[in-house]
């Protein structure tokens, strides 16, 4: 048996649609692996009852198929389903990792992201990186058709998550196809400015850098309360503010001392919408652990 832990992550960060994302400290699946000769799959935990068992429309069904590595799979779920906070990203990275380990393939972490993200393609209908990315390699991912850059960065961040779902198709339907000049510029300098502030670990640019005006106000648009808990999170000092990923959760950037007052007023913020919320006062994390 091979036992992972691997983490929620939030991807996009406002300016870098499809390229940059972050794992965050918490939350986390546990995947446990066991030898087998066909693949099948257990769920338990949050939204366990909303996640198909079937090998063929689970994502860590379609990583045993890419890494050919059957196993009796356990995913206890800590990351929601449909939360904008990475979900079936954290369970086909700590499927990746614990069937590469099981079965001592010998990948390293970079060569497992492709696997990883076929996983992610059962869910989203593309295989995508910018969640598996930083699930198996941690820090901050800036992901190119061809590779991954990686970053360590110490960045303390709000996660909060309503009780709403948004599916990740719907969430890519009410994307632009088309934008200004004006707003392409105005995103790439907020990317450029996100993506310095990583690298010095600076909170005040990453917040500013997630400013965008192509992506987020879209997006914005399908969850409940998004303009209370913004202007509510930066009134108690986040630095910036963002949809995570598709959504729902709202991300914010802050400083250390003020996480816990930035997740109460996101929190109250959309109470005043009437939608219940929690948050995960967190930061940039580690990737998925071989326990």
């Amino acid at each position: 048996m091979r036992t992972v832990r691997a983490p929620a992550t939030s991807a996009n960060l406002g300016s870098g649609f499809d390229v940059f994302g972050v794992a965050l400290d918490r939350p986390a699946d546990v995947i446990r692996v066991e030898k087998a000769s066909r693949t099948t799959i257990e769920v338990t935990g949050v939204g366990s009852q909303y996640i198909p068992e079937d090998p063929e429309k689970n994502v860590v069904g379609a990583v045993a198929e890419a890494l050919d590595a059957p196993a009796h799979i356990q995913i206890d779920k800590g990351v929601r389903p449909s939360s904008g906070l990475g979900s079936s990203a954290a369970s086909a990275a700590g499927a990746a990792l614990a069937l590469n380990a099981l079965y001592d393939r010998g990948y390293s972490r970079s060569e497992l992201v492709p696997a990883a993200a076929e996983g992610e393609a059962v869910v989203s209908g593309e295989a995508h990186v910018d969640n598996v990315a930083p699930a198996l390699l941690g820090g901050f991912t800036v992901a190119s058709e061809d590779e991954v850059t990686t970053v360590d960065t110490d960045i303390s961040l709000v996660a909060c998550l309503p009780e709403i779902a948004i599916s990740t198709r719907d969430a890519r339907r009410v994307v632009p196809t088309r934008a200004d000049m004006e707003d392409v510029v105005h995103t790439v300098g907020s990317a450029a400015t996100l993506a310095v502030g990583m690298c010095r670990s600076d909170p005040e640019l990453v917040g500013r850098g997630m400013d965008e005006r192509l992506v987020t106000p879209a997006r914005s648009e399908l969850i409940t309360g998004y303009e209370n808990v913004r202007t509510a999170a930066l009134d108690a000092g986040a630095t910036g503010v963002t949809v995570s990923g598709a959504g729902p959760s709202v991300l914010a950037a802050c400083y250390p001392d003020d996480r816990r007052q930035v997740a109460a007023a996101m929190v109250d913020g959309f109470d005043d919408a009437g939608v219940e919320a929690r948050a995960y006062q967190t930061r940039v994390g580690g990737g998925a652990v071989v326990f």
